[in-house]
């Protein structure tokens, strides 16, 4: 089936990820260095399959590229210093790094010539402008055109996919070289870092049980694309091979949910009914980030996994870990 460098494989997705690579039997390197607050785990944790196909090294995934290229069919490209909204708030210039890693990625890639790049991107690249209480859309692949005018992208991190995409159509048009992009939104899964604010918001509801009131950050009316990591997986797994060099594919769902509604999803699941309310003082980020779909249908995409579902396997999961770190917020 071939071989596949991951780097970033320890994260939240590039866990997942490699999972699936290698049930589909493909040989992989993984290539993290497990920093701190990233949700990164090591693969002692998670990964249980024979090692014999699987390799992990610990290191910045820049040192990897800095020693003599190995020949890959295919490059998952998911290193990048990222967090919650605190952390892209608070730590900028540290989340700028990843400008470097991603710069280091392609100039690696042009030396060692892999079958195809997939480098993750974020909605975080799509211009803040669309994304404001008084003007805001489905966002749709095509509103980001580096041949036209593009808009400021979300903080640091933004700034980081952008460039990194960018980069990607240099590499593609100047070397010749296969590859492409995924925009994921707002992911979540069982195992995800409390950090984020999916998890972070189950383990507070379970804890709070029978509380008359509850709270979500910032107004709670901001929205959010929410997808399931096992539906960005497969969607992933499944257009591959079929998007166009060069092109970008959002990992969304096309249906925006408040912080508020979440939490209240949430608390019905669990079997009360708090009154939620925001907390101004905490950021909230942008008020409204949904994916257009359209481009995902045209693939024969659709999401597999309701929010609904979704809340239920978390909720769950959580129920199962032992009380002190499953209510830990």
């Amino acid at each position: 089936m071939g071989r596949a460098l991951v780097t970033g494989g320890c994260g939240f997705v590039g866990r997942h990820l490699v999972r699936r690579l290698l049930a589909e039997g493909l040989d992989v390197v993984c290539v993290d260095a497990l920093v701190a607050g990233t949700g990164a785990l090591h693969p002692d944790l998670w990964q249980r399959l024979p090692r014999s196909r699987f390799a992990f090294l610990q290191e910045d995934c820049r040192a990897f590229f800095a020693r003599p290229p190995e020949q890959f069919d295919y490059v998952f490209h998911l290193a990048a210093l990222v967090g919650g909204r605190v952390t892209l708030e608070t730590q900028s210039l540290d989340v700028a790094e990843d400008l470097a890693v991603d710069a280091a990625l392609w100039q690696w890639a042009t030396r060692a010539r892999p079958g195809a790049v997939i480098f993750f991107s974020s909605s975080a690249a799509y211009p803040v402008s669309l994304q404001t209480l008084e003007n805001h859309r489905l966002l749709s692949e095509e509103m980001i055109n580096f041949d036209a005018a593009v808009g400021v992208p979300d903080l640091s991190y933004g700034w980081a996919k952008l460039t990194g995409e960018y980069l990607m159509k240099l590499y593609v048009e100047r070397y010749g070289r296969r590859a492409i992009a995924y925009r994921p939104f707002s992911g979540y899964g069982e195992d995800q870092d409390a950090a984020y604010p999916f998890p972070a918001i189950c383990r507070r509801l379970l804890a709070e049980k029978g509380a008359a009131e509850v709270f979500v950050w910032g107004s709670g009316r901001q929205r959010r694309d929410f997808i399931h990591i096992s539906d960005c997986i497969e969607f992933i797994w499944r257009t591959k091979e079929l998007l166009p060099d060069g092109a970008s594919l959002n990992l969304s769902t096309g249906t925006a949910t408040s912080f508020i509604e979440l939490a209240e999803t949430i608390s019905r699941q669990i079997g009360w009914q708090p009154a939620v309310v925001g907390r101004s003082s905490h950021p909230e980020g942008v008020f409204y980030r949904c994916g257009d779909t359209a481009m995902q249908r045209s693939y024969g995409l659709t999401p597999q996994v309701s929010l609904e579902a979704g809340i239920a396997r978390t909720l769950e999961h959580l129920r199962g870990l032992p009380a002190a770190y499953a209510l830990a917020i």
